[in-house]
């Protein structure tokens, strides 16, 4: 038995309402804990909001848009979250890839309709993807977790191994058609960053596994509804939420015996800092963000009119064409620069939710990726790419709004300089975020914690950072 703890007014604060954030607040709240979550802005949510951008009755995802990362969520799965409204539409492809000659790939729900696009890639595609689909059950906890131990070591060894390598490499070693390398390029163009970095197949590969395995689903609704259901959860347990609280310091916050902080180590510095040890504060300073995001939300008259028509069976559609120009086109944003044809990333929730826009009415949501900071407008390269994909789509165009990285990092702090993945994920970041120390999730002082997207598994909603941090916080403090 330890010493009882002293009376406090809960027994943890959690700092930010993103979906690491909930994600600790109810773990805790679980576990018997008092538990407050306070959130800065108006709503809860962090990347997890809808809202009419551009007309009435058009509702846009401001941040997140199709969730396979909270499909796939060992945690968010072991919630009764369809009790509390949420609710997710499955389009009948994940995602399409078109090429210039009017054709497509897609990431089908079934490996042998996908392979069977891909002539003589068809082997090479079955023998990568389906040993990885068989064992990703007994390795999903695993990877969307810090470094450790695995319990099933010869399973995620068969992992890791292609997933630690580049995604050109992995193209280059498996793939010969341009259906194949250009489909795997779009899905392994989500890490952000040069696809020559190792790591970058990582990424692809766990996109990939969730197309075949769970799909790529979208809330009815909206993003928001994910966090509406996992607040109403939270709330239904006990716990306790408040929103416009901006902390600024540390003695704005009620006393607890834990607190944790769903935001980046920049805004751990202001708020903490003085509290860290040298070394600590030395390791945040020296934290690497990665580039940005320039988005687009469009209300349309009608639909995207690709002209490769199955595209619009799909919630998702990458475009850049083949692997060498997504691939140089990445590379050219992390120079700083800005490419003509740069690499998109579309989603049309409309087309499969129709509370999204008025009767015969759509919206499409988009961006690409921008040199960190970057206030540049993109609008006309990435109108110009989906036109090349899609002849007529400005035809369709009733409204638009933009958002450079200034108004990402406006819309949600934790979004700085733009990069919506709370820093990068390469090598040098990706076990040792934020910092490299025995727990990622405890900071260097005593009862308080991070959680965000800064530390493992990374970015996306999965809430898995979140659940981690709350662990390490039961184990800590309250010997659960």
């Amino acid at each position: 038995m330890g010493i009882p703890l002293v009376k406090k007014e809960y027994d943890a604060v959690v700092v930010g309402s993103g979906p690491n954030g909930l994600a600790a607040a109810i773990l805790l709240q679980q576990s018997g804990l008092s538990v407050l979550l306070v959130e800065a802005k108006p709503e809860i949510g962090g990347g997890l909001r809808t809202e009419e951008l551009t007309l009435p009755g058009f509702l846009h995802d401001v941040c997140s848009a199709i969730h396979p990362m909270a499909a796939q969520s060992p945690y968010f799965s072991s919630l009764p979250l369809a009790n509390h409204g949420l609710e997710y539409i499955y389009s009948p492809i994940a995602a399409a890839h078109p090429f210039d000659d009017g054709t497509a790939a897609f990431l089908y729900p079934s490996i042998e309709q996908t392979a069977s696009q891909f002539g003589k890639d068809e082997k090479a595609y079955r023998n990568l993807m389906e040993p990885l689909v068989k064992i990703w059950p007994s390795i999903a906890a695993d990877v969307l977790a810090p470094l450790h131990i695995p319990k099933h070591p010869i399973n995620m060894a068969q992992f890791g191994l292609p997933a630690i390598t580049s995604a050109m490499y992995l193209a280059n070693q498996h793939f010969q058609t341009r259906e194949a390398r250009g489909l795997w390029a779009g899905m392994a163009a989500h890490s952000i960053q040069p696809l020559t970095n190792l790591t970058t197949s990582a990424i692809g590969l766990v996109l990939m596994i969730a197309g075949l395995t769970k799909g790529w689903p979208l809330p009815k609704g909206g993003s928001k509804q994910i966090a509406k259901a996992l607040s109403s959860y939270f709330l239904s347990l006990g716990g306790k939420i408040e929103t416009n609280f901006t902390v600024s310091h540390l003695n704005q916050l009620p006393s607890s015996h834990a607190v944790l902080f769903d935001i980046t180590p920049r805004q751990l510095l202001k708020i903490a800092g003085h509290t860290f040890s040298n070394i600590y504060k030395w390791q945040l300073e020296k934290y690497r963000y990665g580039l940005g995001v320039y988005k687009i939300d469009w209300a349309l008259d009608g639909p995207v009119p690709y002209t490769a028509q199955a595209c619009s069976k799909a919630s998702t559609v990458h475009l850049g064409n083949s692997l060498e120009e997504i691939a140089y086109s990445e590379q050219q944003t992390w120079e700083g620069k800005y490419p003509e044809k740069p690499y998109i990333l579309m989603a049309q929730q409309s087309m499969f939710d129709p509370t999204r826009a008025p009767e015969g009415k759509h919206t499409a949501w988009g961006y690409c990726h921008v040199p960190h900071g970057s206030t540049v407008s993109r609008v006309e390269a990435i109108e110009s790419q989906i036109e090349r994909f899609a002849p007529g789509f400005r035809e369709r165009i009733l409204a638009r709004h933009t958002m450079d990285t200034a108004a990402m990092e406006s819309h949600n702090a934790n979004y700085v300089g733009g990069d919506i993945n709370g820093g990068v994920i390469d090598l040098g970041q990706l076990f040792t975020r934020p910092a490299l120390r025995y727990s990622p999730y405890r900071t260097s002082a005593k009862g308080l914690y991070i959680c965000s997207s800064s530390t493992p598994p990374g970015g996306g909603v999965h809430g898995m950072c979140g659940f981690h941090a709350a662990k390490r916080v039961l184990k800590d403090i309250f010997n659960k």
